[in-house]
């Protein structure tokens, strides 16, 4: 059956030699705007690629405002400054998630506090949420929520969008709106993906997308906040540039600002993948389906689309039996030049984060005991 799965992804691909897991693909106008941008030689942090990039990602995700950032993990890392917590608040999130997630939280002197995933999404779950708040929390006469065995304020909520798959979103907004806490979306892998017909990332107070090599388009490295609130984009954008008062020569600034500004130079590749973007999405989407027949006449499960969601499929999964089936699958594709990848390692095992708040992580478990990531670059 291994066989027949690694034949499989052999023809779909058209090749004999090494598959990767997600290589990216430049088949539009990057090499001409390298050029302008490099004749330009605007190749820093200022450019009309930069600016033009920016106007591009917001009107395609339908936000406001969005703000180039060095990299998604810095996006979050301001996103959550932006929202106001403090060093020592507590910021929930999910233990099935990328670490970038949990070190972005960690960077703005939150302690992290992770709450299980639904099965069908991979993400946050907002049962288990509701639950853990409803156990070990109260709101105080501040109109904020606070951990009632700590004492630590909870100040914001970061669920991740796996692989592209959106989480229960409205259900997650709805909830942080009750309790008084800042929704950050970590949609770092879903650009292209929507639920109910709204993009990923726009659902919350900010949220933040990644293009980094791996990711559905890439700028080399690089990240956007997302955000309908201007008055947010216009200090995100402020801080990202070290807080720089605008001045034709002096150097004066008014805050504690952060070099996280994306160079032109990496703008105009992303320029250039934006106008495939779509094209992309199509591609993975058909990728997936190819996957889904495969997987279906084998008998293994193939992680589908949430209801009332349209993914991007970023990375396609299978969720095998049980632990020593996925190792046996992981050995097999990769022996035979097949690269498939386990789920991330729970943030709870790892020794930064073992000591965190955390409530039953019943599915995480399960989840990372199971699934399996395919070859998911873009077929062309």
């Amino acid at each position: 059956m291994y066989n027949k799965i690694v034949q499989y992804i052999r023809d779909i691909y058209s090749t004999n030699e090494f598959i990767p897991l997600h290589a990216p693909r430049f088949i539009g106008n990057e090499k001409k705007y390298l050029e302008e941008c490099i004749d330009s030689t605007f190749v820093s942090s200022v450019g009309e690629f930069v600016d033009e990039f920016e106007v591009l990602v917001a009107k395609y995700c339908g936000a406001k405002k969005a703000v180039v950032i060095v990299n998604g993990t810095e996006a979050l890392h301001l996103s959550l400054l932006l929202s106001g917590i403090k060093r020592g608040d507590e910021i929930i999130t999910q233990p099935l998630t990328f670490i970038a997630t949990a070190n972005a939280i960690s960077y703005a002197g939150g302690e992290p506090v992770f709450i299980d995933v639904d099965k069908e999404t991979m993400g946050l779950s907002p049962s288990k949420m509701e639950q853990f708040l409803i156990e070990n929390s109260e709101m105080r006469n501040d109109g904020c929520t606070y951990n009632k065995t700590t004492g630590r304020r909870i100040s914001a909520c970061v669920p991740m969008h796996t692989f592209g798959h959106p989480v229960k979103i409205i259900e997650l907004s709805a909830l942080c709106k009750k309790v008084n806490i800042a929704l950050i979306e970590d949609a770092a892998e879903s650009l292209g993906s929507k639920y109910n017909g709204r993009h990923t990332g726009t659902f919350g107070k900010m949220g933040i997308v990644s293009f980094n090599g791996n990711k559905i388009i890439t700028t080399g490295g690089g990240g956007m906040i997302l955000t309908n609130d201007e008055e947010i984009g216009k200090t995100a954008k402020h801080l990202s540039t070290q807080a720089k008062i605008s001045h034709p020569w002096a150097f004066e600034h008014d805050s504690i600002g952060y070099n996280y500004r994306m160079p032109n130079i990496n703008a105009a590749i992303g320029c250039a993948q934006m106008e495939k973007l779509d094209f992309f999405v199509e591609k993975k989407r058909w990728l997936a389906d190819q996957y889904f027949k495969l997987f279906n006449t084998l008998g293994i499960q193939f992680f589908l689309e949430p209801d009332h969601c349209h993914s991007n499929y970023w990375l396609n999964a299978i969720i095998c039996k049980n632990l020593q089936e996925r190792e046996a699958f992981l050995k097999f594709t990769n022996d035979n030049k097949v690269m498939t990848r386990p789920i991330w390692k729970l943030m709870t095992e790892l020794p930064m984060f073992h000591n965190c708040p955390k409530g039953d992580l019943s599915n995480a478990c399960w989840l990372a005991d199971r699934v399996v990531n395919l070859p998911s670059s873009v077929v062309l």
